[in-house]
């Protein structure tokens, strides 16, 4: 789509053309490794993005090679990860009403991280680098104000993501070149991490795990590889945290040759239907979800923005959004609520080479 399309579909989301009264407001958070910035849209429930604020990250200079984005648990604030020096998160309280972002100040990462993501009260932030091989916490203070870390963990190579248990009391980290995933007790209240003696999951040579999201039931937890483009179901124990290998798919479309190199899956929030990213192909893999083994079957492939790094579900579960590193920009799609396959509605700018999507809805 040309600039000038774009400012078209912009200017007629700006007019409310189409859009229908809204029982609550919705919110898209948009990371910008090379323009150092956060795109904020307002979002329609037809699916529409109106550009509110371009938020830029005070005291930052150089671009990063991603920006990941960090949402709390009760939506005041979003965190910015900064993987050009000085490594930081770049911290921002989160207006309900408009949704634009205000500095409320930056505070050091052990690294440069490739994720960040808060435990689930929100007291403390999880951190992965990817070139540090390491894992770190950070404390979160009063007024969403982050603190130094207070943890910091080596791991195998390229640790990748850093995500808590739904119940908290774990967190699992995956090592994209040592093709495991670790495990550690987390005791929230003192906030400390322990090692389990030994990986949760390892996965043959040259997989790189990379991402992985735990189904809302809790009995099942979809890992994607980077490297072979592999999509695992596995079981979860939440009482022991252990993992156990049941199906796996594949996230490249079918019949394609190309070197896989995956990035990115999410589940809607009933747990019906999952979507990856493949950024050789710039594609999105859709697949069914089977409630009770947790096995996954291809719905379909849609072409998408160019080099899909990240993308989002907005939380009533009907629309999908995802942003090319390459092409600059925002494809939404609707989601059939009865098939799950993917339909683009428009597409929107977004600052250079986006690579993270959050969405917040406030009541």
């Amino acid at each position: 789509m040309t600039p000038a399309r774009w400012a078209f579909v912009a200017m007629l989301s700006a007019a409310g053309l189409g859009q229908g009264a809204a029982s609550a407001e919705t919110f898209a958070y948009v990371g910008n490794a090379a323009s150092n910035d956060i795109s904020v849209f307002r979002f329609a429930p037809d699916g529409g993005m109106v550009p509110v604020q371009t938020a830029a990250f005070p005291e930052v200079q150089a671009a990063g090679s991603s920006t990941p984005l960090a949402v709390s648990p009760d939506r005041r604030f979003l965190f910015a990860g900064q993987r050009a020096q000085p490594f930081q998160a770049i911290g921002f309280a989160i207006d309900p009403a408009s949704g634009r972002l205000s500095p409320i100040g930056n505070a050091p990462l052990a690294d440069s991280m490739a994720n960040i993501a808060f435990d689930r009260t929100g007291r403390f932030l999880f951190s992965a680098s990817y070139g540090g091989n390491k894992v770190a916490l950070n404390p979160v203070g009063e007024g969403g104000r982050l603190q130094p870390p207070s943890q910091v963990i080596p791991t195998g190579l390229n640790a990748h993501a850093f995500l808590p248990s739904p119940d908290n009391r774990f967190v699992f980290a995956t090592n994209l070149g040592s093709d495991q995933v670790l495990g550690f007790a987390f005791d929230a209240s003192a906030g400390r991490l322990s090692a389990m003696p030994s990986p949760v999951l390892k996965l043959p040579e040259k997989s790189g795990p990379r991402h992985f999201v735990f189904h809302p039931n809790g009995r099942f937890i979809y890992l994607l590889d980077e490297l072979d483009a592999a999509l695992h179901v596995i079981g979860y124990d939440a009482a022991t945290g252990g993992w156990t290998p049941l199906s796996r798919s594949s996230a490249m479309p079918v019949g394609s040759t190309d070197k896989p190199w995956a990035a990115d899956l999410h589940l809607t929030p009933d747990g019906r239907f999952l979507y990856a990213s493949e950024r050789t192909t710039s594609t999105l893999s859709a697949f069914k979800v089977d409630q009770a083994s947790g096995a996954l079957s291809l719905i379909g492939t849609v072409p998408t923005e160019k080099q899909p790094r990240g993308f989002a579900i907005d939380p009533s579960g009907k629309f999908l959004a995802a942003v090319g590193e390459q092409s600059h920009g925002m494809t939404v799609y609707a989601i059939d609520q009865e098939s799950g396959a993917l339909r683009p509605l428009a597409q929107y700018p977004t600052g250079r080479q986006p690579n993270w999507v959050e969405f917040v809805t406030f009541p």
